[in-house]
């Protein structure tokens, strides 16, 4: 019989073990190197069931998820955070930290009722303090929070009316403010224990109210460590501890998996999405995120040909979505129709139906438009996509002379260009779903005031308005659907496909992916 003291050691040898296959992996693809190949065993691997070993695409710089852009705080926020109220699979708000709340009538004021004698991971209550302070911190211009910039336009003052009621009072309405709570403000304790500013505190050591506490994160960013919370409030997880590696090399990380030294492995090459399901032991998983794959053009400056609706529609028709997705992607996606994806829980218009392949017609409207020879313009991509997405776009495009140079930027960069809209005259992007809302894209891409717009059009503007002052979903599934329509037809966008994400994982590991979304969510996963 094998007494508890030796089945821990052996857990903390295959801990220490997978911790050094990933620093070997890491480094092989931070040279680059693709070559390392894994032999795939027919034999289940032994499995540790208090661990799960995650392999991500890319590591960590910030772990405050109050700063932390969407893209970046999927892979741990849901994990270490708890919010207000919180999405559950299917994308519907469910009470989490508060129980209950209250809109006023004017839509002008949100009041939340706090679950009693919630803990943090230090220990601290969860009060209606920590929830303003959160905000403030978040509003805070010298913090650089991602968020601010959803909720800067909105939040005038937080009020603690006691220890377990907050109200948030705001400047003008916003009818995705509910959701804005769930998809951005994790909560953070004001009194966290330490004399180091909060900012660079919680950078790399956060403390929250999630079913998971982080342990520990490497100099470089590519290993985070996390313990399962016992204090947690709710449910807790079958899996006790919860390790991320970053693998940049999609290659190696499949490999790792086949090996059995990665349990998951995140962002699967289309092309290896049949191999994982012919492996035996292990299975690949496809699931639509809401995050609707385009190519964004600038359209306000008049000197650019994209200024023009009927140069947006020729790019448009120019393109065989159908083959890009079965080439480039594999077949695995689906052509899109406009800037707000079918996975939301409204606000697509089901009637709109995606432009179809018709060069002859790309080369009318480009005529039409006093670009019968066609012209030459820049085509810029992040790193984090495929270069070949812009290089099938860019291929069909000169069949009907024009002429796209292809610019790809380093992750890093390019977000900072975009943010500052200096990825003129257009880049391939894709938008996160993060608050189950069509706000998201409409608001980040399709109006004067978005983060990323350089697209304007007066009845998406009104209607974006009329939208502010609605908070039934079934108002606002009217008036994005509406909104939908207008992007098709203005060809707001030159709309490819909506993005799957494809996951690996072993077989023994019952997980499921959140439907719409990219983020990651553990609390359920378990060995079987």
């Amino acid at each position: 019989m094998t007494d508890k003291k030796t089945t821990h050691t052996a857990i903390d040898e295959r801990r220490r073990g997978i911790l050094k296959v990933g620093a070997a992996l890491a480094g092989v693809a931070a040279f680059g190197g693709s070559s390392m190949v894994w032999a795939s065993s027919n034999e289940a691997p032994a499995i540790d069931k208090d661990t799960l070993v995650i392999g991500l695409d890319k590591g960590f710089v910030n772990l405050n998820g109050v700063v932390a852009g969407t893209g970046d705080s999927d892979r741990y926020t849901l994990q270490v955070f708890d919010r207000l109220f919180g999405f559950d699979a299917a994308g519907t708000l469910q009470p989490s930290l508060a129980t209950r709340y209250e809109i006023a009538a004017d839509g002008l004021s949100y009041t939340y009722h706090l679950r009693p004698s919630v803990k943090f991971h230090h220990g601290g209550t969860v009060s209606a303090d920590d929830v303003k302070f959160t905000m403030e911190f978040a509003l805070d211009p010298a913090n650089k929070s991602a968020r601010r910039a959803f909720f800067a336009p909105y939040v005038e003052a937080v009020d603690v009316l006691d220890a377990t009621t907050v109200r948030f009072r705001l400047s003008k309405p916003d009818g995705a403010f509910h959701n804005k709570l769930a998809g951005y403000l994790p909560i953070i304790p004001r009194n966290y224990g330490s004399d180091v500013p909060a900012l660079e505190f919680f950078a790399r050591s956060p403390i929250a109210a999630g079913a998971y506490k982080v342990v520990s994160l490497s100099a470089d960013g590519n290993l985070l460590e996390l313990e399962r919370f016992d204090g947690y409030w709710g449910p807790k997880p079958a899996i006790k501890r919860i390790i991320f590696r970053a693998i940049k090399d999609a290659s190696n990380r499949v490999n790792a998996l086949l090996a059995g030294e990665i349990d998951l492995v995140v962002g699967v090459p289309a092309q290896d999405f049949s191999r994982l399901n012919g492996a035996g032991n292990f299975s690949a998983v496809s699931n639509p995120v809401a995050a609707p794959l385009m190519v964004r053009p600038y359209t306000t400056d008049p000197q650019l040909p994209l200024s023009k609706v009927e140069v947006r529609q020729a790019l448009n028709y120019a393109l065989d979505k159908n083959a890009i997705i079965k080439t480039v992607l594999q077949g695995i996606g689906e052509p899109l129709a406009s800037g707000i994806s079918r996975y939301y829980p409204y606000g697509f218009d089901s009637s709109l139906q995606p432009y179809p392949y018709d060069p002859a017609k790309a080369r009318e409207l480009l005529a039409a438009a006093g670009f019968s020879k066609g012209f030459t313009t820049k085509l810029l991509i992040s790193s984090d996509n495929p270069k070949e997405i812009a290089e099938a776009v860019a291929a069909y495009w000169s069949q009907v002379g024009v002429i796209a140079q292809i610019q790809v930027v380093d992750y890093a960069t390019w977000t900072i260009w975009n943010d500052t809209r200096r990825t003129t005259p257009m880049t391939v992007q894709q938008v996160a779903n993060a608050i189950y809302d069509p706000s998201h894209p409409v608001g980040g891409l399709f109006v004067k005031s978005g983060a990323w717009s350089d697209y304007s059009h007066p009845e998406v503007e009104l209607l974006f308005t009329e939208a502010a002052h609605t908070s039934d979903p079934a108002g606002r599934g009217d008036i994005f659907r509406r909104i939908s329509r207008i992007l098709h037809d203005d060809a707001a966008a030159i709309f490819i496909s909506e993005i799957h994400r494809v996951y690996g994982r072993k077989k023994n590991l019952e997980w499921v992916p959140t439907s719409g979304t990219a983020a990651l969510r553990f609390h359920e996963a378990r060995w079987v």
